[in-house]
């Protein structure tokens, strides 16, 4: 992408054509779920939670597990085309992020009743929206278009889903 187009304006919101021209917008928006006008990174995780029982009713923990570590390289590599498409740093409708991060949460918390993947999801959202110390840190880290800001994009929600593993461990512990 030339740097006039880089500094364009960004994309108000993207469109349902935008999400279908490229396969990288498809991936990054989660599906279409990131095109929610109300919260689109709680729609995403919401997406991600039923699409992840869905996939281990098919899958072993270990395939998921594969999967998971190609959707590592894949949400970065979707994340930096889309965000530079959007032009915008770190959009909120990118919502990759959430679903790798949540399913992550999901496939090592796992198997949890109701109550406790719900608890995961509440612990997740907040870590992700608040940001507190370590997902701040994450989520300043890298910025730019390029590899970089998708590193950036996808980085703050792994730290997101280490810290709510880390409360869900010391839950299990305690209780």
């Amino acid at each position: 992408m030339t740097t006039d187009a880089l500094q364009a304006a960004p994309v108000a919101r993207p469109t349902l054509r935008f999400l279908f021209s490229h396969p990288a917008h498809f991936l990054a928006l989660g599906c279409g779920s990131g095109m929610s006008p109300i919260a689109p990174g709680t729609v995403g995780t919401f997406w991600a939670w039923a699409a992840y029982l869905v996939l281990a009713s098919w899958c072993s923990p270990a395939t998921i597990g594969w999967v998971l570590l190609a959707l590592l390289v894949v949400g970065w590599w979707s994340s930096t085309v889309a965000a530079r498409r959007l032009r915008v740093l770190d959009p909120g409708w990118i919502v990759v992020d959430e679903v790798v991060a949540f399913w992550i949460v999901l496939w090592l918390w796992m198997p949890a009743s109701f109550w406790g993947q719900l608890v995961a999801f509440a612990l997740f959202r907040f870590f992700d929206a608040v940001k507190p110390g370590p997902v701040r840190w994450a989520d300043n880290l890298f910025h730019g278009f390029g590899w970089r800001g998708g590193l950036g994009i996808m980085l703050d929600d792994l730290v997101a889903a280490f810290c709510t593993l880390l409360v869900l461990a010391l839950w299990r512990t305690i209780a």
